[in-house]
């Protein structure tokens, strides 16, 4: 494959991802402050998210076979313009109800990132496929960049206004990548009459399974402060949801920077094994010191941590688990992938909200011993999985 391909299609996919992502982070710091306006409780928060998590985890598979075997193209435009139309519901929402079946249709359509990262795996060679998943990682700092400061600028205006805008913008970029998405030179559709790839089967590859365990767990560890975070920057020391969003937007540029610039350099220099011990270490520390920070400006030294603890260890975990793939199953490896993300947080926000509810610090002292779970379990990790044929019976041999 030439190497000036990626360079064609990939900043045109990152775009669109980074136009999206800023879409879904305008939601992040307003949608508990909606709650709240309801009445609701950390519990009742734990289930929405749970619900948008739960759309995540049932459809980041069939997003993924869709890709297979229709093109990655018209999968991503058809979540991009659900995704518009989930959000103009959830501005519309007058009762927590409502907004329980907005989280989940946008759940449903949020399901796409393993089909960005299947994108960027028929597009790019193994040599520099970890540094792409960074550059995708960035797109997720990006967007957490613009769109809380954007969720934030708009919130006095009324707490609605914010998501018609952020159903605005999804519109705008459904039809911006109609005109500039174009296939992967890459993917490969399964072969005529081919075996239907289910979950089960790509789970029976040991080393695609011992990634998607390690990736439910770093996963549900991030959980815990995504959830309750507002929460506990209101109860605690009473801010609201502007200064919430511009903290979400600090953390973000200090993970967009690592990813955009810093992972090029850490991934010629490092196996993907290490930054995964090393992110995960990083941020483990990071949720144990948060619990009991006694002000904002202590607090901001542990959340820049774990910002670039997380900017180093998930692209590291997303290029392992790419190498496991052949072409022709790529995008149902990423998606069963994605989906272990997915059903960390059907789990995490209940988790989240049930010991915050009980203790405030608790969720950040469990996030940070399962971030270091994950390290040990890095350990075990090898340096990069070799490609396997597609799995329609368990593998021979020892756990990739």
């Amino acid at each position: 494959m030439s190497r000036q391909r990626p360079r064609s299609a990939l900043p045109l996919l990152l775009s669109v991802v980074v136009v999206d992502l800023v879409g879904f982070g305008i939601v992040v710091p307003i949608l508990p402050f909606v709650a709240r306006e309801l009445e609701a409780t950390g519990v009742e928060l734990g289930l929405l998210l749970t619900g948008y998590s739960a759309a995540q985890f049932a459809f980041a598979p069939i997003w993924g076979r869709l890709s297979d075997r229709f093109g990655r193209r018209p999968v991503l435009l058809l979540t991009v313009t659900g995704t518009s139309l989930s959000l103009a519901l959830l501005g519309w929402a007058q009762s927590l109800e409502w907004m329980l079946v907005a989280r989940i249709l946008g759940g449903a359509f949020a399901a796409n990132v393993s089909v960005a990262a299947a994108y960027i795996t028929d597009a790019t060679e193994e040599d520099e496929r970890t540094r792409w998943m960074g550059l995708l990682g960035a797109s997720f700092g990006i967007g957490f960049t613009i769109g809380p400061a954007l969720g934030g600028a708009l919130a006095p205006w009324g707490l609605s206004v914010p998501l018609f805008a952020a159903a605005g913008l999804a519109a705008v970029n459904a039809v911006y990548a109609f005109f500039v998405l174009e296939e992967p030179p890459g993917r490969k559709p399964p072969e005529p009459g081919a075996a239907r790839l289910s979950r089960g089967a790509v789970l029976r590859d040991p080393g695609v399974l011992r990634l998607c365990a390690i990736y439910f767990v770093f996963s549900l560890a991030v959980t815990q402060l995504e959830t309750i975070f507002p929460f506990f920057m209101n109860d605690r020391f009473g801010y609201d949801a502007t200064r919430v969003a511009f903290i979400l937007v600090a953390m973000a540029v200090v993970m967009g920077g690592v990813q955009g610039g810093g992972m090029r350099a850490l991934a010629a220099r490092f196996q993907e094994r290490s930054l995964v011990i090393g992110g995960s270490l990083a941020l483990g520390a990071a949720f144990l010191m948060v619990a009991s920070a006694p002000s904002v400006a202590v607090l901001l030294a542990p959340l820049g941590l774990a910002a670039i603890g997380r900017a180093v260890a998930q692209p590291s975990l997303m290029g392992l688990v790419s190498f496991t793939a052949d072409a022709e199953r790529r995008g149902m490896v990423m998606g069963t992938f994605q989906s272990s993300a997915s059903l960390a947080r059907v789990v995490g926000p209940l988790v989240a909200g049930g010991l915050y509810d009980a203790a405030p610090g608790s969720p950040f002292v469990l996030a940070g011993l399962l971030a270091l779970a994950v390290a040990a379990a890095g350990t075990r990790l090898p340096d990069r999985p070799e490609a396997r044929p597609t799995p329609t019976s368990p593998p021979p041999g020892p756990a990739g």
